[in-house]
């Protein structure tokens, strides 16, 4: 599993991004993805994503960019995957719910969704998701970022060291 924080440094970071974001947007109603520089956010960039929403029938999307610290999150590069090539089918449908919402509210998006499904029920992943558009006010690219939380001693082995 990836590094593990607090949640009040989640919340920062959540708060640092937000106000990154917000100063792109100026007064359109979604910022354009071209104005992200990775310069204004180094610090953030490992657990930063970039998502595609696929137009169609039926929305889709995929993760276009995933900061190297992800790949300790999903046990494996996600860079380039559809939602169900990353996630279980629960998962996957609260991921096409949350950012179907983005989408549609043109609106970020905030919250806790438990890693249960990948077998890690005293994980939690504490994320934030920021419309972007590449054509206007069209939400087609979502800014994520993520912060593990939780306690590894949840997932002790029952092996202890000897007295």
């Amino acid at each position: 599993m990836a590094q593990i924080g607090h949640p009040a440094a989640a919340i920062r970071a959540h708060e640092e991004l937000f106000s990154y974001w917000a100063s792109l947007r100026g007064e359109a109603p979604v910022p354009a993805r071209g104005r992200l520089d990775p310069r204004d956010m180094t610090r953030l960039l490992p657990t930063v994503s970039l998502t595609e929403v696929l137009p169609g029938e039926a929305i889709d999307f995929r993760i276009r960019l995933a900061g190297t610290a992800l790949y300790g999150v999903y046990g494996r590069e996600i860079t380039g995957r559809k939602l169900g090539e990353v996630y279980n089918s629960a998962a996957e449908d609260y991921w096409r719910d949350e950012l179907g919402r983005i989408v549609r509210d043109r609106r970020p998006g905030v919250g806790v969704h438990n890693m249960a499904w990948r077998g890690a029920s005293h994980l939690s992943l504490v994320w934030i998701r920021l419309p972007l558009s590449t054509k206007g006010a069209e939400v087609d690219m979502i800014l994520g970022y993520d912060a593990l939380i939780g306690s590894m001693a949840a997932a002790a082995t029952g092996i202890r060291p000897a007295a």
